[in-house]
């Protein structure tokens, strides 16, 4: 892999991280580090690929650059939304304090007298 290579993706792999944070709706839960890391991976990957395919990455080619933005532009769609994303646990109505977070179907939580028949 050539210097220009390596140069060309990691360019790519930034743009595609920072232009899918911006570009991306919702509010972001991936941290700026996070998809521009993956976008400079992904756009190396996308290099490499192209290289085992055949792809002359020696000089600057427009199919080089093509499979490196596709590469990381995936990568980064797929890294904005899956983060963040947490299990939901379900919670007993009214437990504050150290039991707060734990399953409803938890036998060690304390239940209030009125709530006994509603587990």
């Amino acid at each position: 892999m050539t210097a220009s290579a390596l140069v060309s993706a990691l360019l790519v792999g930034v743009a595609a991280g920072l232009l899918g944070r911006l570009v991306l709706p919702g509010r972001p839960a991936a941290p700026v580090w996070l998809t521009v890391s993956v976008g400079v991976g992904a756009a190396l990957l996308g290099t490499i690929t192209a290289r085992i395919v055949g792809v002359d990455v020696a000089g600057a080619s427009p199919l080089r650059l093509t499979v490196q933005a596709g590469f990381a532009a995936i990568a980064v769609v797929l890294a904005v939304a899956t983060a963040g994303r947490a299990t939901p646990r379900a919670t007993a109505p009214g437990v504050r304090g150290p039991h707060a977070g734990r399953a409803v179907d938890d036998e060690r939580i304390p239940v209030r007298p009125d709530q006994e028949g509603q587990r």
